[in-house]
């Protein structure tokens, strides 16, 4: 009878636990939209960070659910207040943010980055062509060699046959005698006969030498600082440019460490519509976004700066000392070592994070 009823209490006991395990409320992590971390697709969170939340939880035992949040700000105060066990997206491990609350084991390392818009203009030499100091440097050039040819028809016409045409006519004929005198130094036959024509004519050819130089002049700087302006390959290079980031994020304070002037937006959605707008020249950002970015996009053509500028950790944020931390850095170590971390580092980003 002893055996029979320890036999019930033990399957009482066993039940109640399960029955308590079973009713143990799902999860509740905060999130935000950066694909490709998180976003909804057909109104279900997914995204690297969202898929390892899912696997975590699986490892505990428990269900979970993600409330997207507008800003980062609004996502990590509601983890402060309670109101979510945690929270998970493309979040730097920073000492601020420490001292408010606790992190657990990395789950991915990114950095900051750099995003430029690269435009497909032709070509740089037929792009520095036209703009309009070229156009003001050649009007010029032609308007000089007009009036030029003009003033030697009105000197030469009764002394120089090659002169000597009605006013229609020698429009043509007197520019084009100006041209030559200036690029192939004139024409032996058709040397003035005056005096005013021969003095002018001397005029004009010691002005052609700066008048050429002038314009070749011109035409290099142009293309040098066009070129220049399209040879983007550092952080440092960015001077001058139109810089865009996140307001109050860690890239906004690696620039402002940097003293480099930017316009700070709310979601990395304003910025790439900004970008496809035309009205940005360079993105500073988490890299991994970037990446992502440009690597779903074709419009606008985009180049991702290979080096990485201040590597960070992400990682899940929690309130200070929550007990659950643990089992979530547990569930992380078990993860990795089934491999089934890295398998989801792969399908998102196409790579193995080691």
């Amino acid at each position: 009878m002893k055996y029979v009823l320890r036999l019930l209490a033990t399957l009482f006991w066993v039940a109640t636990a399960n029955s308590s395990f079973a009713q143990e409320p799902p999860l509740s992590f905060a999130t935000i939209d950066r694909p490709p971390f998180a976003f909804l697709d057909n109104r279900e969170a997914t995204g690297f960070s969202i898929e390892l939340t899912k696997a975590i939880a699986d490892q505990l035992g428990r269900e979970v659910s993600f409330e997207f949040y507008d800003s980062f700000s609004g996502m990590l105060t509601s983890v402060q207040d309670g109101n979510h066990d945690a929270a998970v997206a493309n979040i730097s491990i920073t000492a601020d943010r420490e001292l408010l609350m606790d992190f657990s084991h990395p789950i991915f390392e990114g950095g900051i980055g750099v995003l430029l818009r690269e435009d497909d203009t032709g070509g740089s030499f037929l792009s520095a062509l036209f703009t309009r100091d070229i156009l003001f440097v050649v009007l010029g050039a032609l308007g000089l060699l007009f009036g030029s040819g003009v003033v030697m028809w009105l000197l030469e016409r009764r002394a120089q046959p090659y002169f000597d045409r009605k006013g229609g006519d020698a429009l043509f004929h007197s520019f084009w005698w100006s041209l030559n005198l200036v690029v192939n130094g004139g024409f032996e036959e058709r040397v003035p006969q005056t005096r005013p024509g021969r003095a002018f004519a001397v005029v004009l050819v010691v002005s052609s030498l700066f008048i050429v130089s002038i314009f070749v002049a011109t035409i290099t700087s142009t293309m040098t600082i066009d070129a220049l302006h399209d040879n983007v390959e550092s952080i440092n290079d960015l001077e001058g440019r139109r810089v865009a980031t996140i307001e109050g994020s860690t890239s906004a304070d690696f620039l402002n460490a940097r003293d480099l002037p930017y316009v700070g937006y709310g979601s990395p959605e304003e910025m790439f519509k900004q970008l496809e707008s035309d009205n940005l020249d360079a993105i500073v950002f988490d890299a991994p976004i970037l990446s992502y970015y440009s690597n779903t996009h074709s419009e606008p053509a985009t180049r991702l700066l290979p080096r990485i500028y201040r590597r960070e950790n992400y990682g899940i944020a929690l309130s200070n000392s929550d007990p659950i931390s643990e089992q979530i850095n547990r569930s992380l170590l078990r993860l990795r070592e089934a491999g089934t971390y890295d398998e989801l580092v792969t399908k998102w980003f196409g790579r193995s994070d080691g």
